[in-house]
């Protein structure tokens, strides 16, 4: 499904990743035995949304590798209302980024220049903390 236009991370993020979270999200909270339209009201989305992410009509355009899976699990433990929510998603964001998971997910959909690497691009946060020192 590799797109042959070339994406940058965060589009990849946008248009991937948030779809894919807010899918597992709305599975695990519905597992928690949540209400439809409470999941609905935490992830601040329509009703109809939920149904088409457990039904897998959205959020399901990417793989996530296992490591990833567990922590999304983790975070949908510690969601409670929308502001736990945001913080659990940007939670899960960083946790993609610095594994590298960023550049599986980037390899699925969208093409990738050669020697695209975390150290060349600058797309892993630490890079910039190590040169700030």
């Amino acid at each position: 499904m590799v797109n042959h236009m070339f994406l940058h991370p965060q589009e990849i993020e946008t248009f991937y990743i948030l779809p894919t979270l807010r899918r597992y999200f709305a599975l695990y909270l519905k597992e928690r035995g949540l209400k439809q339209k409470d999941i609905a009201n935490m992830l601040m989305i329509n009703t109809a949304t939920i149904s088409q992410y457990t039904s897998t009509k959205r959020g399901h355009k990417i793989t996530l590798n296992e490591f990833i899976l567990k922590e999304i699990k983790k975070s949908a433990e510690n969601i409670h209302d929308q502001i736990s929510y945001i913080r659990e998603t940007q939670r899960i964001l960083k946790v993609i980024r610095f594994s590298g998971a960023i550049c599986e997910i980037h390899k699925q959909v969208s093409a990738v220049p050669e020697g695209c690497e975390q150290p060349v691009t600058g797309c892993h946060t630490t890079i910039l903390t190590e040169k700030a020192k």
